[in-house]
């Protein structure tokens, strides 16, 4: 599908910084690590770079200072690309010749910053969201479903997502074991990743008896919080002539705002990863399995399942016995996931470090974790009510 606008844009350069637990590195420093190894990596300088976008944490405005940039587009939030929006609207903009260069970053800290602002008086830990709104103000899209999970005492993703999980278990027999191995795999890929945050094996036995933490979730299926920062490079398509390092190309994207996502939709447990897919596959002529590799979302492990049944790799209900035994997902398996440990045991950087090492294992520079001959990618990072996904190519 040549019309598909996403394809006007490349990835031409790759940064990523320091990743650590605790660190210290204030937020601003990690940035300008990532962005200066991205921007140097594609062949520019930062006089080149005439756009920016980011999920945060590191405000635009410090960035555009630190680099002098004078950029004639800018991007950020989470829109109907959910935590990937940021690069998807840079795609857009490259391709409609609203910029040339644009700096995508995400920099996340164990210990400070945050995508939201800072709470306010109204805002206080225990105050209902409610209280913020102006008199008058109609409630926003959403907001009705999350006042009625924290009436039921659902306070965070953790307990919204275990139920999505449970009802999953339900309705097509998946299991704790099951999930576990998708946990067990990843740490594995972690062991050849030299900036993963956690690199020692761990057993189907030490994942059942880690810590609960929401039924079924206990410690080992939640991600791990770290300090660091991913930055890339989208360059107009032209660019890939006079880029020194392997451009990665755009082929397709999909995404979703998925209202109801939490616990509304009549196909529940499914999510806007769903719907997102379906968005991706309507605009490319490849199909699952035209795909090499899968870095693919793990907030909590059943996110990947969702993600594995939305995107076509097995049937719905059937990603448990999908993962089960690793032999699938793991190198020279069926379909290689999560190749860099995943936010599972890698680290959380919100889908970039999955975009990321989708574009490393599409240039042939993930090291010994590489998969051979990889040619297609597809990243996708979200969940509940909101979702994106892109399909990548070499």
């Amino acid at each position: 599908m040549s019309d598909v606008a996403e394809k006007g844009a490349i990835v031409s350069g790759l940064g990523i910084s320091r990743i650590g637990r605790k660190t210290g590195i204030p937020g601003l420093e990690l940035t300008t690590e990532a962005a200066t190894a991205a921007i140097a990596d594609a062949g520019l300088t930062a006089a080149d770079i005439d756009g920016i976008s980011t999920m945060g944490e590191t405000p635009l405005e410090e960035v555009i200072r630190q680099f002098g940039l004078d950029p004639r587009f800018t991007g950020g939030g989470v829109t109907t690309g959910g935590l990937l929006s940021p690069v998807m609207s840079a795609f857009l903009a490259v391709a409609e010749g609203r910029a040339r260069h644009v700096l995508v970053y995400r920099t996340v800290q164990m210990m400070g910053g945050s995508v939201l602002p800072a709470a306010g008086p109204s805002e206080s830990a225990g105050a209902s969201p409610l209280a913020a709104m102006p008199p008058g103000a109609e409630m926003p899209p959403g907001m009705a479903e999350m006042l009625s999970l924290l009436t039921y005492h659902a306070y965070a993703a953790t307990n919204w997502l275990a139920m999505h999980c449970r009802r999953h278990m339900h309705l097509y027999g998946t299991t704790k074991e099951q999930l576990g191995w998708l946990a067990v795999q990843s740490r594995l890929n972690a062991a050849r990743n030299p900036l993963a945050a956690y690199r020692d094996p761990i057993s189907l036995d030490d994942y059942l008896n880690a810590r609960p933490i929401s039924e079924p979730f206990g410690l080992l299926d939640c991600d791990v919080p770290i300090d660091g920062s991913v930055a890339m490079v989208i360059s107009a398509a032209d660019h890939a002539a006079d880029c020194p390092s392997p451009v990665v190309r755009v082929e397709a994207m999909g995404g979703s705002p998925g209202l109801g996502g939490w616990d509304q939709r009549p196909d529940y447990p499914k999510m806007a990863s769903a719907d997102a897919a379906v968005e991706l596959w309507s605009r490319t002529d490849l199909r699952p399995s035209d795909v090499d590799v899968a870095e693919l979302y793990d907030g909590f492990t059943f996110l990947t399942f969702a993600w594995l049944e939305a995107l076509g790799f097995c049937g719905e209900g059937e990603a448990g016995p999908f993962v089960e035994g690793g032999t699938r997902i793991g190198p020279g398996g069926q379909l290689p996931l999560n190749t860099y440990g995943g936010q599972l045991s890698a680290g959380r950087m919100h889908g970039y470090w999955v975009l990321h090492e989708a574009c490393l294992q599409l240039r042939g520079q993930a090291g010994e974790r590489q998969v051979p001959g990889a040619q297609v990618a597809v990243a996708a990072a979200g969940g509940g009510p909101i979702a994106g996904c892109i399909l990548l190519t070499s």
